[in-house]
């Protein structure tokens, strides 16, 4: 009993990880070096990662996405998607994809004269889904390496944490009141009928 009790919490923590790991902002040190709008289609593999289309706008199978291309300190290249989130999930309440565009592509910049950006972001890039992470903030920086403490996770991680703890210690009282009296009641009347049949009650 004790094998898939630690299987079934392993396999949820790893789903509540990657659902964290996709849903909380994260912020990269980067040079924009410009943006575009392409014409994406969505198939049922990549629809799940991508938002709602802009506020007001009709949802179809095809739309225009802008994109802000972006390189790293270290040469990485980076592509971010810019689409409104609204107000469906993940809850960051965009609704100025055309603004943050517009910022971006002023913030463009070449090697020679690099303006490093804090972009914000969430969602993960897949070559292989074609996906992209959403940017919903960018603001400059004095350098590459410029670092930030991500006060919002640690909140957001400490109350999930706080939650966790209040649900397991509920659970626990729970199953002392309730489940572990009623295991033993079924216990003893099973006893009972195995004695019942075997003749000796």
């Amino acid at each position: 009993m004790r094998w898939p009790r630690i299987v079934f919490f392993l396999i949820v923590f790893l789903i509540i990880g990657a659902l964290l790991h996709y849903t909380l902002p994260q912020r990269d040190i980067v040079r924009i070096t410009g943006t575009e709008i392409i014409r994406q289609d969505f198939s049922g593999l990549n629809r799940i990662f991508y938002a709602q289309g802009d506020s007001g706008n009709a949802q179809t199978e095809s739309r225009d996405l802008r994109l802000i291309n972006a390189v790293a300190a270290s040469g990485a290249v980076m592509v971010y998607r810019n689409e409104d989130t609204g107000f469906g999930w993940p809850p960051y309440f965009k609704l100025d994809s055309a603004d943050l565009h517009a910022e971006a592509a002023n913030l463009t910049s070449t090697a020679a004269t690099p303006q490093w950006v804090a972009i914000t972001h969430y969602g993960w890039r897949s070559r292989l889904l074609t996906t992209y992470p959403n940017a919903v903030g960018i603001r400059p920086v004095e350098g590459p390496d410029a670092r930030f403490v991500p006060w919002l996770n640690a909140m957001i991680l400490f109350v999930l944490l706080v939650i966790c703890f209040m649900a397991w210690r509920i659970w626990e009282r729970f199953e002392d009141r309730v489940i572990d009296p009623l295991r033993d009641r079924l216990a003893v009347q099973w006893a009972k009928l195995k004695d019942k049949t075997a003749g000796r009650g």
